[in-house]
């Protein structure tokens, strides 16, 4: 198998965490485990099928676990590995600039985050730091 060529190394990042969802579900999982459900309730705008496919493609890259418990009706559960865990930094540099970004161009960000237990950090002020 020949190795594969990237012009620059945001390329090889971009190929495991871009897209819209991505980010999102890892940044869920940066609080924890978390069920399909779960997930599916934190990203009500996502479909089943997408939902599934990117959890897959984060599995498949090693930067999230499932996790199979064996008991009747199945249990699945969805957890950062390791590898998954050095992505923190990025994810929180990346929520700060769309923080900064938001403000910029609508004033006022709550008005425009919708409700949701990540965004609920930032009216607390344990936001991520803002970086730049």
């Amino acid at each position: 198998m020949q190795a594969k060529k990237y012009n620059i190394a945001v390329e090889a990042t971009l190929e495991v965490i871009g897209g819209k969802w991505k980010c999102v579900i890892l940044c869920h999982l940066t609080h924890g485990r978390k069920r399909t459900n779960e997930l599916k309730r934190l990203m009500p705008h996502i479909t089943q099928k997408m939902l599934t496919q990117q959890l897959r493609e984060l599995e498949d890259d090693g930067v999230i676990n499932r996790i199979i418990h064996n008991q009747v009706p199945p249990k699945v559960e969805y957890e950062l590995s390791e590898y998954g865990m050095s992505l923190c930094g990025i994810l929180d540099m990346l929520c700060a600039w769309g923080e900064r970004h938001i403000t910029k161009v609508y004033g006022d960000k709550f008005s425009v985050l919708e409700d949701s237990i990540l965004n609920d950090k930032l009216k607390t002020g344990d936001a991520p730091l803002d970086v730049l």
